[in-house]
């Protein structure tokens, strides 16, 4: 059976020759038996030969440049690197378009371990310059992907993004720039190096961005990279940057390096280490977050025994000679790229430790942030230096909240969505609303074709588009619960059409960590507006929208269950228009979470918050104008709550609705559509009506007669309800 090879000596490294570092090497057993891997002395790291086994059964190898009358001497070049007696022949792999829902992000299979590891395969000396490589783990990303250069940190292997290998692989054509230890190219070599590559790239592809990674160290060659190209369109993602070298905690320190003893600097690495990254979070990322508390202590200590035996190999990594030159080159390159930054034009991510004990890190986001004109922080207050090997910070997950990940010059929020991974998910479903899914247990039920209602989300097609319309419960508590329950009994990706206003970046907080508004982004949330509706439906997504708002979000006392919808005739045209089946819901719960004592009118009459309100809401953005009625009053604000013992969220979703062959009646003829808006509506207020009374014959719909039950019998998920 066919395989691919995945040794991971098999990180084939690109010279900066003229070859343009695009291509990559695929070797494939075609011999129909039991693959071999390649031995380690198969394939030479600076393009000798590939030989062995494969001279043996044949392969097939994937060059990924085409023929020489397509690239000129760029093929050569690429063919010197392969001077082996066997059939070489151009293979197209199947390159997909999506990723399914739920897919293997790899996060948590790679450890610090295995970046020694490869540390210790990868320094080894070769006598050659800088150069980038593509890790094998990233594998084969999807059509028309950006592709993301990696510049390293003071370690120079360029394995410092081996955690985030087969995720980023996914959705970037990964490059690695790689520093041998000996080399002592000057930081303006070593600009010369990535920019040459940037602009190699931008030339091949003019309307994809192109994506920088700096850690550390790497985050002063990025930024300058950018300075030296503000036409190229980048987007720099930098983590704890060395920009701030000169304010460094460690700086009195370091003119003493020269004076170390060889029997000393024995020692060095292993307090290095606690410096620069914290050991507990970097020992934690393959821990399962669902083993109990103490099967997870075991594990934590196993891990942490394990890295130990690693740390000596820093010795080799850095060895003095090297740390010598790369602090005087970290201190050059932090004052030739402070120099410039005022150049930099390219769209900014920075992520900022809070326990950075090597860097000011966590001062020098602020600084960025002032000083670059499109300039995003997060900051991550429980991480080290060492940000990208540590446990809780998935940068791909990064990328896709903060609304960083595109394929060309404009951002499309349904093209360039990334459907959630499974640890993702699982980080969702544990970790975020966790305590709000373990009291409000929610309990599900859908109806089918022939109108009868069961337990569950059976009665939802399967194939879209499929446009979910319900009601708002207080503060949009139940999206998430919605989203997730579909997403683990289903495998369905519902997109929720939010208000611009809950997206929006919060530009007035100082350090903004990655927040549930990030979340709600990697779950699929979208900005509501007619031209995103209009792309998830052509798209045949899932889409959940609330017609009522934030006026029905944020009703007031009194108001509960009442629907606050617009008098058009909206999202029926549009379903129309692409054949989408309408699934209207209900939703019931949210008077057993909490009672709201303070509502809008009542906040407004205390003296000096009614002025804090209107300031807060003055700049919030309006998607309906008045003469839309009592639904554009979308006034946003935080009301006054009473929390409850926790009672249970019911959801019904009521009959499909099909509008396929509909199109011509409902678009053209407004009676029509008006028919379908009140029988859906109607619907909506039926499934409600329906809950209220049936949640009465609920035995379980206390929380602590949940807990029992879930304690002695079952999952959370499957505690049952009322018979429907």
């Amino acid at each position: 059976m066919a395989s691919f090879v995945t040794s991971r000596v098999l990180s084939y490294f690109l010279t900066n020759s003229e070859l343009k570092p695009r291509s990559r090497v695929r070797v494939q057993s075609v011999s129909g038996g039991n693959s071999k891997g390649l031995p380690s002395d198969s394939v030479q790291m600076n393009g000798a030969s590939l030989i062995g086994e494969e001279e043996k059964n044949g392969v097939l190898i994937d060059r990924g440049i085409g023929e020489k009358e397509k690239t000129g001497g760029r093929a050569d070049a690429w063919n010197a690197s392969l001077k082996c007696g066997v059939e070489k022949k151009c293979v197209k792999d199947v390159i997909s378009s999506h990723l399914d829902v739920l897919w293997d992000d790899g996060y948590g299979t790679k450890t610090v371990k295995d970046y020694f590891e490869e540390a210790k395969e990868m320094i080894r000396p070769d006598g050659g310059p800088p150069r980038w490589f593509c890790p094998v783990e990233c594998g084969q990303p999807l059509k028309d992907s950006p592709v993301l250069l990696f510049c390293p940190g003071l370690d120079g292997v360029g394995s410092a993004l081996a955690l985030h290998h087969k995720a980023l692989g996914k959705v970037f054509e990964v490059r690695c720039l790689h520093i041998p230890v000996r080399d002592r190219t000057p930081f303006e070599g070593l600009v010369t190096i990535v920019e040459k590559t940037v602009r190699l790239e931008h030339a091949s592809s003019p309307n994809k961005p192109i994506y920088l990674v700096g850690d550390s160290f790497g985050g002063c060659l990025v930024l300058a990279t950018a300075a030296h190209n503000p036409e190229i369109d980048l987007v720099v993602i930098l983590a704890n940057p060395a920009t701030s070298f000169d304010r460094s905690q460690l700086q009195p320190l370091f003119p003493l390096s020269e004076a170390w003893p060889d029997e000393l600097y024995n020692a060095v690495p292993y307090l290095l280490s606690f410096i620069m990254g914290d050991p507990v979070k970097m020992a934690r990322v393959n821990i399962d977050h669902r083993l109990p508390r103490r099967l997870q202590i075991e594990q934590l200590f196993q891990n942490l025994i394990a890295l130990l035996p690693c740390l000596s190999d820093l010795v080799d990594i850095v060895p003095k000679d090297t740390l010598i030159w790369k602090l005087k080159l970290l201190k050059s390159a932090a004052s030739y790229t402070n120099s410039r930054i005022h150049a930099v034009k390219a769209e900014v991510l920075v992520l900022s430790s809070g326990n950075d004990y090597m860097l000011p890190s966590g001062d020098e986001a602020q600084r960025l942030k002032s000083s670059l004109k499109n300039c995003t922080v997060r900051y991550f207050k429980d991480n080290g230096h060492t940000i990208l090997l540590e446990d809780g910070v998935n940068l791909l997950t990064v990328i896709k909240g903060t609304g960083k990940y595109r394929r060309s010059r404009t951002i499309n929020f349904v093209t360039d969505f990334v459907p959630p991974s499974m640890s993702e998910f699982k980080y969702g479903y544990d970790e975020l609303v966790g305590l709000l899914s373990f009291a409000t247990g929610s309990a599900m039920f859908s109806t089918l074709d022939d109108g009868k209602i069961v337990k569950g989300l059976h009665g939802v097609p399967n194939e879209g588009p499929v446009l979910f319309v319900g009601n708002h419960m207080l503060m949009g508590l139940e999206a998430c619960s919605l989203v997730l329950e579909f997403l683990r009994e289903r495998n369905i990706m519902v997109h929720g059409i939010a208000h611009p206003d809950v997206l929006r970046e919060r530009e007035w907080v100082s350090s903004p960590e990655f927040s549930f508004t990030d979340w709600m982004k990697v779950m699929g949330a979208v900005p509501v507006t007619a031209s995103n509706l209009f792309k998830l439906l052509s798209t045949k997504s899932h889409v959940l929208l609330y017609p009522g708002g934030a006026r029905e979000s944020l009703h007031h006392r009194g108001e509960e269950y009442r629907l606050f919808w617009p008098d058009q005739q909206e999202f029926v045209r549009m379903a129309a228009r692409f054949g989408a089946t309408i699934v209207p819901f209900g939703t019931v719960g949210k008077d057993d979470i909490a009672e709201l004592v303070l509502d809008y009118k009542d906040l407004m009459k205390i003296p000096v918050l009614n002025d804090y309100i209107r300031n807060a809401t003055s700049s919030s953005i309006r998607i309906r104008d008045k003469s839309k009625g009592e639904v554009a009053n979308q006034e946003l604000y935080l009301p006054g709550l009473l929390p409850k013992l926790p009672g249970r969220f019911y959801f019904l979703f009521g009959k499909p609705i099909a509008t396929k062959g509909r199109k011509e009646e409902i678009l053209k003829d407004r009676e029509n559509a008006k028919q379908l808006y009140l029988h859906i509506k109607s619907e909506v207020e039926g499934c409600i009506a329906y809950l209220l009374k049936k949640r009465e014959e609920d035995p379980y719909r206390n929380i602590v007669d949940r807990t029992v039950y879930h304690a002695l019998h079952s999952p959370l998920h499957e505690v049952p309800a009322f018979d429907p």
